[in-house]
Order: structure tokens, then C-alpha cells, then sequence
């Protein structure tokens, strides 16, 4: 018999400019700004242990980060967040 003793769970994620025309190209990196903190908040609130590895902003505004996140509440992680 097998048993998970840890999991965790990289992934990279994209936050896209808005295709809003008629919004500047500053406005539209503020809203991907707070489309990330959102995101991180909603981790907060589901209490998921997550740790960012990476936030870039692209040259087309949009936002890459890279977040390293709990799998499950059942296993111990501490190894992935040292």
C-alpha cells in the first residue's frame, strides 16, 4: 500500500492584459495588479499554504507568477517552504 506523505504543487500563472480598448495601458496593469492580489487573498481565505517563487511584469503588462501551493491539508509540507 502507498501513501502520500507530501505533495505540493508548482505552478506558473498568467495574468493577462484586458483586451478593453479604451482603457491605457496603465490602468490595465493596475487591474492585473489587483487581479494578482485577489489571487493571492482568495489563497489566504481558503487558508492554503502557498509560497510566491515569482512575480514578473512582461513587457505587454501582463503578470507572471510562479506560486508553489499545498496540495492538501493532510500531508506536512514544510520541506517544499524551507
Amino acid at each position: 500500500m502507498k501513501r502520500v506523505q507530501a505533495a505540493c504543487i508548482l505552478q506558473t500563472l498568467v495574468f493577462q492584459q484586458k483586451d478593453d480598448t479604451y482603457l491605457s495601458k496603465e490602468k490595465k496593469t493596475a487591474l492585473n495588479k489587483e487581479e494578482v492580489e485577489k489571487y493571492k487573498a482568495s489563497l489566504e481565505k481558503h487558508k492554503t499554504r502557498f509560497q510566491i517563487v515569482e512575480e514578473t511584469e512582461q513587457e505587454d503588462g501582463s503578470i507572471l507568477v510562479r506560486v508553489r501551493k499545498q496540495y492538501n491539508d493532510k500531508t506536512d509540507v514544510t520541506e517544499y517552504f524551507n
